[in-house]
C-alpha cells in the first residue's frame, strides 16, 4: 500500500483548536493525524510550509465548470468538470441537472451513473445527483426554462432514476405544487433529500411540507417568496424553521453581505451549505456562454440571461469561504462546517468525509492565509497543485 506524509501543517480540530501537525496517507485513506514527527519515514513527502489544511470540499450544487455542463450528457463533460474541481479545493460533488426535457434529463442521468461507475483518480468524487427541476413553479423560474417545467411526478423520477432511485440524493421542486405533499413524501422515505426552490409557496406551506419530509432550502433567498412583516414566505421559513438546511450562494450577487451577516445570525453555520451553483462558464473568459438552451452573458463575476436575470455563477468554492469569513464572525470549525461536514452529514457520508479523522478518505485541500488553493489530495492522490503558490520541499 502506497504511503505519503504530509508534514507542517495546521488543523483544526473538533474542539475548534489548531493542531501543527502531520497527515499520514496509506493508499486513499487517511492513516494518523498527529503533532508528532515520524521518524524515518520513507515514502513521498509533502512539506505543508504551515499551510492550512482543511477537510476537501463537497458541492452539492454545481452545473458545470471549465465550458461543460452536466446536462451536456457526455462522458467527456463529467470528466471535464469533476478533473477542474481540485483547483478550487472541491473533492467531491453532486451533478446538477436542469429543467429540460425528459430525454435531456435522461441522458445525462444516464452518463452520470455510468460516470459514477468507473474508476477517476485524478478529479473529485461524483456522490450522485442534485435534481434541479423539472418540477419547479413558473412564476420563479429564474433560468430554469419554464416551457419544461410539470408538476412533481414519481412515475418521471423512476424512469430516470429506477424504481430504488439509484444515485438521486437531492432534488428541487416548488411544495405547493406537489399535491398533498405526495411526491415530498415518497422521497423522504427512499432518504432523497427534499429541497424547496423556485417557489412561491409561503410560510405555511412550506411549515406543512417541512412535516412531510421537505428539510432543505435550495440558494437561499434566490428564486423563493421573500420576508415580509405580514408574511415571511420561505425565507422567513428558512430563519425559523430548525428543521431546514440552507444552501448560501456566497459571491457577493446572489446575497448582500448584510443577508449573509443577517444568515450567520438568525440561521447559524450548522444549518448552512456552502454551494457555487456554477456554470460552464467557470474558469473561462468572459463572454456568451448557454444553460439549459438559453444565452448567457458573463462579465467578471456575474453571468445574466439577457434580460437580466441571475443565471447561477462562475463561483469557485475557496472563494465562497474568503467571502463567508469576511461577512461575519465565522470561526474556522464553522467553516469546515460548512463548505463539507454538513454536507457530508446530510448525503450520509460523514462516515468517510466532512474531516480530517484517521479512517477517512484523504481528501484534503492545503490554502494559504488568503485562502488560494495551494494543493488538493483526492482519495488520498495529489490531483492539482498550484506551482505559483507552491513552496514545499516535496520528495
Amino acid at each position: 500500500m502506497s504511503e505519503k506524509l504530509i508534514t507542517n501543517v495546521k488543523m483544526v480540530q473538533p474542539d475548534g483548536g489548531m493542531l501543527e501537525g502531520n497527515i499520514l496517507v496509506e493508499g486513499c485513506r487517511i492513516a494518523h493525524v498527529q503533532s508528532e514527527p515520524i521518524e524515518g519515514f520513507l515514502g513521498a513527502m509533502f512539506n505543508g510550509q504551515g499551510l492550512l489544511a482543511l477537510p476537501g470540499f463537497i458541492d452539492i450544487h454545481i452545473h458545470g465548470a471549465v465550458g461543460s455542463d452536466f446536462m451536456d450528457g457526455t462522458m467527456q463533460a463529467y470528466v471535464n468538470i469533476a478533473n477542474a474541481l481540485p483547483r478550487e479545493g472541491t473533492t467531491s460533488f453532486l451533478a446538477t441537472t436542469m429543467t429540460q426535457s425528459s430525454e435531456a434529463i435522461r441522458m445525462a442521468v444516464d452518463c452520470g451513473k455510468h460516470f459514477m461507475e468507473q474508476l477517476h483518480p485524478d478529479g473529485a468524487e461524483m456522490l450522485g445527483f442534485h435534481l434541479e427541476g423539472p418540477f419547479l413553479n413558473k412564476e420563479q423560474a429564474g433560468a430554469q426554462p419554464a416551457g419544461y417545467m410539470r408538476p412533481a411526478s414519481m412515475e418521471m423520477l423512476e424512469q430516470w432514476f429506477g424504481r430504488n432511485l439509484g444515485g438521486l440524493s437531492v432534488i428541487t421542486l416548488a411544495p405547493e405544487l406537489d399535491e398533498a405533499f405526495q411526491v415530498t413524501k415518497q422521497l423522504a422515505l427512499r432518504n432523497v433529500l427534499v429541497s424547496a426552490g423556485h417557489t412561491s409557496a409561503d410560510f405555511s406551506i412550506i411549515k406543512e411540507a417541512a412535516c412531510h419530509g421537505l428539510s432543505h432550502l435550495t440558494h437561499y433567498g434566490n428564486a423563493m417568496k421573500g420576508l415580509h412583516h405580514r408574511e415571511i414566505g420561505t425565507v422567513g421559513a428558512g430563519m425559523l424553521i430548525d428543521d431546514l438546511f440552507c444552501e448560501l450562494i456566497a459571491d457577493g450577487i446572489h446575497l448582500s453581505e448584510d443577508m449573509i451577516g443577517l444568515m450567520i445570525k438568525t440561521i447559524g453555520p450548522g444549518r448552512m451549505m456552502l454551494i457555487t451553483d456554477s456554470m460552464r462558464a467557470k474558469g473561462m473568459k468572459d463572454g456568451v456562454y448557454t444553460l439549459g438552451g438559453q444565452e448567457v452573458t458573463v462579465e467578471g463575476s456575474r453571468a445574466t440571461l439577457e434580460d437580466g436575470t441571475l443565471a447561477g455563477s462562475v463561483l469557485k468554492m475557496n472563494d465562497a469561504l474568503k467571502r463567508l469569513q469576511a461577512a461575519g464572525t465565522v470561526t474556522m470549525q464553522e467553516l469546515i462546517a460548512v463548505s463539507s461536514a454538513n454536507a457530508a452529514k446530510r448525503l450520509g457520508v460523514y462516515d468517510r468525509k466532512g474531516s480530517l479523522t484517521a479512517g477517512k478518505d484523504a481528501d484534503i485541500v492545503l490554502l494559504d492565509e488568503q485562502f488560494n488553493v495551494v494543493a488538493t489530495f483526492c482519495r488520498g492522490r495529489m490531483v492539482y497543485i498550484n506551482h505559483a503558490l507552491d513552496q514545499s520541499e516535496r520528495l
